[in-house]
């Protein structure tokens, strides 16, 4: 009922959402976590940054500094949060910003200076932050966890009602199974009753080769068919829904140690002690660490943790990708979305320049 009636209120204009003069593109869901924002998000970011100059804005979940923050280089999750800190690692040379206040931050944005401006805006997980209205909004829901198949919390997992997913201009079935069936996905897209403005995908991760936390001449990158089977393998997982990452690896793998944690977890002592327990258990010169990127950007700035891992932690990167035949137009439809945007817009500032322009001969 509350989720309804905020909704209602920025429906009817009774609470104001702000339209901005750059494409500004959101990827959210109405689920709490684990749909795989942070890799669409980066795909995004692959797919226009050769064109536009991106920024990336969400709040920085769990860092411990306040108001608007503009990532650089030194940044840690602490600054700016692990999947913030995350992308800055991956795409040092695009703009990364937190804050709770997205309004207040996508105006400090557009203040930045000319060669600093971005041309594009993209909102990770502001489904829910409707005080800006983006130009695009990309909802995800995962495979395994179908928004129309689950509830409100606390019963289920739904941060809002399904009604929400009527501002989606876009939906993205993330996770799918790379052997999924035809059939299932006709079933999916009729359960969804999406309507006639809005598209449907379909897409999966991709799982490259495990990368050195602390890189070395005597350490290299591994594919994971390069794991011996019978090699001891400990996985950090503090992500929040890690089984698919899970029996993957029990695919490459016999003999998988799980330390498995909440969604974004902050690691004490006590959780690196716990770890290192099971390592000195193993005893094995051969046995591999391998984490998350998200937890990888936690345990790499941690002054506790162990110096006999750096020789052996891992962490695994991952990127999304379409099905074949369920994503052939996206980036068409993406690129479109941003080109006639940006043409609106310039359109619009030069009537306003030209009607200031007479207000000053009169």
């Amino acid at each position: 009922m509350v989720t309804d009636v905020r909704n209602m209120l920025f429906d009817l204009n009774i609470l104001p959402s702000e339209k901005f003069s750059v494409p500004v593109i959101c990827v959210g869901n109405i689920s709490a976590g684990g749909t795989g924002k942070t890799p669409f998000t980066e795909y995004l970011i692959c797919l226009l940054g050769k064109q536009y100059r991106i920024a990336t804005l969400s709040r920085g979940y769990k860092r411990k500094t306040k108001g608007f923050v503009l990532a650089n280089e030194k940044c840690t999750a602490d600054d700016i949060g692990d999947e913030s800190c995350q992308i800055k690692r991956k795409f040092p040379d695009i703009t990364v910003a937190v804050d709770s206040n997205r309004c207040r931050a996508i105006r400090y944005l557009l203040a930045l200076p000319g060669g600093k401006r971005p041309n594009v805006i993209l909102l990770d997980d502001a489904m829910q932050h409707r005080y800006v209205r983006p130009s695009l909004t990309i909802m995800l829901t995962e495979y395994d966890f179908l928004y129309y198949d689950d509830c409100l919390l606390p019963a289920g997992n739904l941060r809002e009602s399904v009604y929400a997913t009527s501002r989606a201009d876009i939906v993205v079935v993330t996770k799918c199974r790379k052997d999924i069936k035809p059939i299932e996905l006709r079933l999916i897209e009729k359960n969804m009753s999406l309507m006639a403005n809005q598209r449907l995908y379909f897409s999966s991760i991709s799982y490259h080769k495990i990368e050195p936390l602390f890189p070395s001449k005597n350490l290299k990158s591994y594919s994971l068919s390069e794991i011996n089977k019978n090699e001891d393998v400990i996985l950090i997982t503090g992500i929040a829904n890690p089984q698919p990452l899970i029996e993957m690896m029990k695919s490459y793998c016999d003999h998988i140690h799980v330390c498995k944690f909440t969604d974004h977890h902050s690691f004490e002592p006590s959780d690196i002690q716990a770890i290192d327990d099971v390592f000195r258990e193993i005893a094995s010169p051969l046995c591999k660490i391998i984490c998350t990127e998200k937890d990888a950007m936690r345990l790499k700035s941690l002054s506790f943790l162990p110096g006999k891992w750096k020789s052996c932690l891992y962490c695994l990167p991952i990127s999304v990708e379409f099905l074949p035949g369920r994503g052939d137009d996206f980036d068409a439809t993406i690129l479109k979305h941003v080109i006639s945007t940006v043409n609106i817009l310039q359109k619009k500032e030069c009537q306003e320049q030209k009607y200031q322009h007479l207000e000053n001969l009169d």
